[in-house]
């Protein structure tokens, strides 16, 4: 079942179409009524931009990946809780949509700009909180993919969302293999994660996902472990981009005309910061590159980050830290993966007289932690504070 919305995002509040789950709740969620029955065009269609094929079904684990959160008022009650498998890359962007909310989009502040509340308190979320931070993150990731975040004019703005339902509406045939999900839009254990994936693919559309993908992926959800930097780019900015730079830039030679390669466009109110390790071999066609200054510098101190091909998230308290030199100087800094694994970490940027204070990011000793963080700090000094795993 799909349903399509022209309203801005202030006003979907009244309408939750997307539900957060706690690992323990097992109370019903009511019924969905309205909406359009999905056809067997547009499921084929669908199924074949993101997967690649219609005519097997998806890997399992995209039907078997919830938007469960953990416990709530708890250390760790901001945190997504899923297993390390391809839809990692979707639920890393999710997540730092839900961190953005908690810390930032929800908390009050005084006249002075300062918060009325320790930010600490604003992680342990109770259950309603939790909710309402994944129904609003969902709805923000949806919304940028129907380019309600991107325009000024607004008014032929529309957002498909994958709503579930009881019926089957497209028959198993040699052309299309049910899943138990495209086809209806069924929502059981574990379809999370992929009724957002088709929302965000159906809410920026089929043909322009191939546009993003500029040839250098023929579907969207690639083989990679913990899936691909294309869906996450899809997440953050709306865009299935591979590329990673700042605007256009025009690509050519002496025998081939420049043609124009899409990057940021603007500036990402979340980031993105990667390290692809000891591995130079780019995968699947996609080209090794590092994100530019839209997306290392983003609007908030958050960031998703790939790490040898491991996604996580990394994130600062403090509203200012990305506005303010002093605060940069030194600071904390959290770095939170779906799996549970959660490290606080102290960042020292600041140049020591008596004791040089150089970059490890070459240095044999360093983590791939510290040497993600060392491309977007280049000088300076790390220590771990704290590492919790759950």
């Amino acid at each position: 079942m799909l349903r399509e919305s022209q309203e801005r995002p202030a006003a979907y509040v009244e309408e939750r179409v997307l539900y957060a789950r706690n690992k323990f709740l097992t109370t019903p969620k009511p019924a969905v009524t309205g909406g359009k029955p999905i056809s067997e065009e547009l499921a084929i269609e669908l199924r074949i931009t993101t997967f690649g094929t219609s005519a097997c079904p998806p890997r399992g684990e995209w039907v078997r990946s919830p938007l469960v959160m953990r416990p709530p008022n708890q250390p760790l009650s901001y945190g997504l809780a899923a297993p390390r498998n391809g839809a990692r890359s979707l639920l890393s962007g999710l997540q730092a949509h839900i961190i953005k909310w908690l810390l930032f989009d929800s908390r009050p502040l005084t006249k002075d700009n300062k918060p009325t509340e320790p930010p600490e308190s604003y992680l342990r979320p109770s259950e309603e909180r939790q909710e309402e931070a994944l129904w609003r993150a969902c709805s923000e990731v949806i919304w940028r993919c129907g380019g309600g975040f991107n325009t000024q004019n607004t008014s032929d703005t529309k957002v498909v969302v994958a709503l579930p339902t009881d019926s089957t509406y497209v028959q198993h045939s040699a052309q299309y293999y049910q899943d138990g999900i495209t086809e209806k839009f069924k929502l059981e254990e574990g379809a999370g994660a992929l009724l957002l994936l088709y929302a965000a693919v159906l809410s920026r559309g089929c043909d322009n996902i191939l546009k993003d993908l500029d040839g250098k992926l023929n579907y969207l959800v690639s083989t990679q472990v913990e899936g691909s930097i294309n869906v996450t780019m899809l997440v953050l900015t709306g865009r299935a981009t591979p590329y990673l730079h700042n605007g256009v830039m025009y690509v050519g030679d002496e025998d081939h005309y420049a043609m124009p390669q899409f990057g940021v466009l603007s500036r990402s109110s979340v980031g993105l910061l990667m390290w692809y390790g000891g591995d130079d071999n780019s995968s699947n066609n996609v080209i090794k590159q590092y994100p530019g200054s839209r997306l290392k510098t983003p609007a908030l101190p958050i960031w998703v980050t790939c790490c040898s091909g491991h996604y996580g998230v990394l994130f600062n308290t403090n509203r200012e830290l990305l506005r303010n030199y002093h605060a940069e100087r030194r600071f904390d800094i959290h770095y939170y993966t779906c799996g549970g694994c959660h490290v606080l970490l102290n960042v020292d940027t600041r140049t020591h007289e008596d004791t040089a204070c150089v970059s490890r990011n070459d240095d044999i000793s360093a983590t791939p932690l510290e040497k993600l963080i060392h491309t977007k700090y280049a000088i300076i000094e790390i220590k771990y504070c704290r590492v919790v795993t759950t």
